[in-house]
């Protein structure tokens, strides 16, 4: 019968004479040994062809893994190329970094792939979904590790970090009608998974399956009632995806009714911008014929042409704020709400 011919722990352990809670240290715990015992101890190692203690084994012993799991419900790639979410993983990163934790990567599972949340080596998991998928629910309840909501709880009465989306909303709508603003767009995300863009024939009141789409929609709602009240007009428009040709395809349907909106409330900057470009190709002016506000105060933002106006929120902030709540002993069921901020810029003016 064959046996591994790798060196053991043990076997270096009896060469060098010491104990495997030496060698151990000497990989794991250097503060613990001098210098010069640990050198000798990875010398010895290195020409013995030992690489060290198995990570799977330290971590059954530990009783965790040192790791948090970062959940999303888009392909790996989103995270990378849409600014708002690479601001957050920056922050989730950070957070994990400061408290000496690895960071592994959950996307969404392919079809007739397994999904990773059942296998994760992590000691918990920030979900990064809303909301998140009742399989996906099912998994964690399963494997019985902490985890914490990021942008909406995972289930009712868990802990998550994230906006007042309502207030955040209301301000952006509010600033419309402060100026004159009375016919107004808005591009939503799409309301639930494979839904169909277009417009929305229910408006503000819309059905959606997404905390973040209800409270942007109640938001604008808020914000708007005093126009609406007084004659006003809002049409909603559910948009394919989120990149900026689909902010941009929205907004086209906007622009083509009988009696185009004079402004447009965008529940993204890349929905936004993608408006502002539709809205120019068609002969449109902004802001003096259409005023565009957003919602996240990606850097792009700034510098857009002309600068966007927009609701910032803290995505860095969450992300820190949701991994160190996510290790902490104590985790309240309240959520954690950040503050948020309307930044005026040049895509708003008053009505013509």
């Amino acid at each position: 019968m064959p046996t591994d011919p790798r060196p053991r722990m043990t076997d270096l352990a009896r060469a060098l004479g010491v104990s495997q809670a030496t060698v151990s240290n000497a990989f794991n715990r250097p503060d613990q040994l001098s210098p010069d015992l640990r050198q000798r101890i990875l010398a010895a190692a290195r020409e013995a062809g030992y690489p060290g203690p198995d990570p799977l084994a330290s971590t059954f012993r530990r009783g965790r893994t040192g790791a948090v799991g970062f959940i999303v419900h888009e392909p790996l790639n989103y995270l990378f190329e849409d600014a708002a979410a690479r601001l957050t993983m920056a922050g989730v990163a950070r957070a994990c970094a400061e408290q000496g934790s690895s960071l592994v990567l959950v996307p969404r599972a392919e079809p007739g792939q397994p999904d990773i949340v059942s296998s994760a080596l992590v000691d918990g998991f920030v979900a990064f979904c809303d909301p998140l998928e009742p399989e996906r629910r099912e998994l964690l309840r399963a494997r019985r590790l902490p985890v914490v909501g990021l942008d909406a709880p995972v289930a009712e009465g868990q802990p998550y970090v994230g906006i007042d989306d309502r207030a955040a909303a209301r301000s952006a709508a509010t600033h419309l009608v402060g100026l004159g603003h009375r016919r107004f767009g808005v591009i939503s995300f799409a309301l639930g998974p494979g839904s169909s863009p277009g417009i929305a024939a229910a408006g503000l009141a819309a059905a959606t399956a997404y905390v973040a789409n209800r409270a942007r929609l109640d938001g604008y709602r808020d914000g708007l009632a005093p126009a609406l009240d007084a004659g006003g007009t809002t049409v909603v428009v559910s948009a394919a995806g989120v990149q900026e040709r689909d902010g941009a395809a929205a907004a086209a349907a906007l622009l083509a009714l009988p009696t185009p909106p004079t402004a447009i409330l965008a529940m993204s900057d890349r929905l936004a911008l993608g408006a502002i470009r539709a809205a120019v190709a068609q002969g449109f002016a902004v802001p003096d014929d259409l005023s565009v506000v957003g919602f996240d105060d990606i850097p792009e933002a700034a510098t857009a042409a002309p600068p966007l106006t927009t609701v910032r929120q803290p995505h860095t902030a969450k992300g820190i704020e949701a991994v160190n709540l996510l290790l902490r002993d104590d985790r309240p069921s309240n959520p954690v709400l950040l503050t948020t901020e309307l930044v005026v810029r040049g895509s708003t003016a008053p009505v013509r």
